[in-house]
């Protein structure tokens, strides 16, 4: 082949060749879209607003509204545990559904009575809202998400303390007219997530005052499992500190790991099963 391109004297244009090109290129172009397709983001604040609407035309009908809380957790949990462990939570469950997307994590919730403080309130960082904001925060994001064709909105609490103001917001929406927003308060999320992993944890040996009910062992695992930072490690070998209920010290995120597993198979059965589709 000479510099211009020619092979023997004449211009490479082998119809067969051009045409076996486009069949290769255009294998090459669908396999990459069904590479994005399948690599396409859980998290709405990730897509723009287009990108949404396209994956709700293709048939994305449930959403995933995941509710931390900013709160203390002792010397060594950070105060946003909850939000970075549902939003984790929230993105494998929508990954195993398939058909998911993942909204905005809320932070804000109920945690006490700021004056005089009650409940975590009474040690620095909590944040807390009144019930009745928290509730009508729900509803209106509830709202707007089926408004723009997410009509199954999952409720998806990380905190014990508002599970009861979940489930009245969905009963208000199933009661608005139309029917047309359907809102789970999935509770089997955080039964699975506390008491399940609780269930788990003693089955091996583990005793209940150091498992806890707050930023104990089974906190702790669960926290190192979605991030290691989220832990101190030299306040977790001293023990309990105030604010604390349990011992975190014999936690692992291998421990963790197997809590969350569990809330995941727990919370996509659930949904399945509650979904109206």
């Amino acid at each position: 082949m000479n510099s211009s391109g020619a092979s023997h004297g004449r211009p490479w244009r082998h119809s067969g060749w051009r045409a076996s090109c486009r069949g290769v290129v255009g294998w090459v172009l669908a396999l990459g879209c069904s590479m994005q397709a399948l690599a396409a983001p859980t998290d709405m604040e990730s897509l723009t607003s287009t990108e949404l609407r396209a994956r709700i035309a293709a048939g994305t009908h449930t959403v995933l509204l995941p509710i931390g809380g900013t709160e203390q957790n002792g010397a060594h949990l950070v105060l946003g545990k909850h939000n970075a462990r549902v939003h984790l939570m929230a993105t494998r469950i929508a990954e195993r559904l398939g058909d998911a997307v993942v909204a905005p994590v809320l932070p804000y919730v109920p945690e006490g009575e700021i004056s005089p403080p009650t409940g975590h309130m009474r040690w620095t960082g909590t944040i807390s809202v009144p019930a009745a904001a928290f509730e009508a925060l729900l509803e209106g994001a509830a709202a707007s998400l089926c408004h723009h064709g997410l009509s199954e909105v999952v409720l998806l609490g990380d905190h014990e303390g508002y599970q009861k103001q979940l489930v009245a917001v969905a009963t208000r929406m199933a009661a608005r007219p139309g029917g047309a927003c359907h809102v789970i308060a999935l509770t089997e999320y955080y039964r699975a997530m506390a008491s399940g992993f609780d269930a788990m944890l003693a089955q091996r040996g583990y005793r209940a005052d150091e498992i806890g009910t707050h930023a104990g062992l089974a906190d702790t695992a669960l926290s190192l499992a979605v991030d290691p930072s989220l832990v101190r490690p030299q306040a977790q070998a001293q023990g309990a500190s105030m604010g604390v209920n349990g011992d975190p010290r014999r936690a692992t995120a291998e421990l963790g790991q197997l809590g969350l597993a569990q809330a995941v198979d727990a919370s996509v059965a659930a949904i399945e099963q509650r979904r109206r589709r």
